[in-house]
């Protein structure tokens, strides 16, 4: 299975304390600044919205978001555009793009150090239905790329993996560490060896 559309979403830690109002100047500084090789176009506000997108940066060939999706509120990167490459690959650009959004954020002086990585539980869905559906035979055939991908992330560090099984919902992997790491150590990981 070729996997395309890959979101991954670092859950925050002490999300009553999280102010998304001060993120919408902080993404328009993002596509005035070109802090990213992605072409950035506009910041959408749904706040409003109950469980739902938060804030986002729309780019071209992904989003950024701090969302607060099944009220989980966590910063997000949907990949939008079609991806070269192996899975593999795929899934570290997707963790790459998310990590760094998250260490960005947690290093704005604007957030006050309230936006935080909990440092254990990551979201991995894919963003096609027709791809992949969200099925028991889809979630056999992603955890042979998932997996790897996941110790690589974690240094080998245990874990525990959990599916969504609605079959109404995107195909969803939950991961657990079992051990608390900061945004830049997994970058680091994803980048070592």
């Amino acid at each position: 299975m070729e996997l395309q559309h890959i979101n991954v979403k670092l859950l925050l830690g002490k999300p009553e304390e999280v102010d998304l109002e001060p993120l919408i100047p902080i993404f328009h500084s993002w596509i005035q600044d070109r802090i990213r090789e992605e072409l950035l176009l506009d910041v959408a506000d749904y706040r409003h919205v109950y469980a739902g997108p938060g804030i986002i940066l729309i780019g071209y060939e992904g989003n950024y978001s701090v969302d607060n999706e099944d009220n989980r509120l966590g910063v997000r990167y949907n990949r939008k555009a079609a991806l070269e490459g192996t899975n593999q690959d795929r899934l570290n650009q997707a963790a790459r793009a998310a990590l760094t959004a998250c260490e960005r954020l947690e290093a704005d002086p604007r957030l006050q150090g309230k936006l935080r990585f909990n440092g254990q539980e990551i979201e991995i869905s894919i963003n096609d239905r027709l791809l992949a559906p969200n099925s028991a035979p889809t979630r056999e055939a992603i955890k042979t790329d998932l997996e790897p991908f996941v110790q690589k992330l974690l240094g080998g560090s245990d874990y525990s993996l959990s599916f969504d099984d609605n079959p109404r919902n995107l195909f969803r992997a939950c991961v657990k560490a079992l051990q608390t790491f900061s945004a830049e150590t997994l970058s680091k990981n994803l980048t070592s060896g």
